[in-house]
């Protein structure tokens, strides 16, 4: 997370507008966005990954789905694939992305997708970002979010999004039992 990480600024459909944005320079531009992807991990036992914030980070000690912006040059599956490897030690293919949807906040687009994974391995935290990581069941997830256990961009997305996750995550679990 350095403040020299640099990130595309888009257009409201996502498409990069050809500016660049320094991350801790502030916000993008009013109208403008940059892309946050984020990865819900789904287990073959139907579990999901959740992990804890950092102390030292924004948000702190709140829980999330491994989560960043998509650094100049990637795309919002590239930055996803990026940032769950950075967070959690977990690697997924691109392709292997299922798209939940699309949030549209004040100065972002947030994506989230879904991707699964055998068993449930165990991730390997980067300790300035996560503070501990765990596999729990979407009603935990739930659980957690209204009792204001996770960090606060997190309420407006799980509200739009929280059936379609609901729904994909399903289908990744009726995939393992293929």
């Amino acid at each position: 997370m350095a403040d020299d990480e640099m990130w595309d600024v888009t257009d409201i459909q996502g498409t990069p507008t050809g500016t660049l944005h320094r991350r801790g320079d502030g916000p993008v531009p009013a109208g403008s966005f940059h892309i946050v992807a984020s990865v819900c991990l789904v287990s073959s036992t139907g579990r999901v990954l959740m992990s804890r914030r950092a102390e030292g980070k924004d948000y702190p000690l709140a829980w999330e789905f491994p989560a960043g912006s998509a650094l100049r040059g990637e795309t919002s599956r590239t930055g996803a694939v990026r940032e769950l490897a950075e967070e959690t030690g977990m690697q997924v293919a691109r392709d292997d992305l299922v798209l939940v949807g699309r949030v549209i906040e004040e100065r972002a687009l947030f994506d989230l997708w879904v991707a699964r994974v055998d068993g449930e391995p165990v991730p390997v935290p980067d300790p300035e970002e996560v503070l501990e990581s765990e596999w729990v069941t979407l009603d935990v997830v739930r659980r957690r979010w209204e009792d204001g256990g996770f960090a606060t961009p997190w309420n407006a997305r799980f509200e739009q999004l929280w059936e379609t996750l609901q729904e994909r995550v399903a289908d990744m679990g009726k995939r393992a039992a293929r």
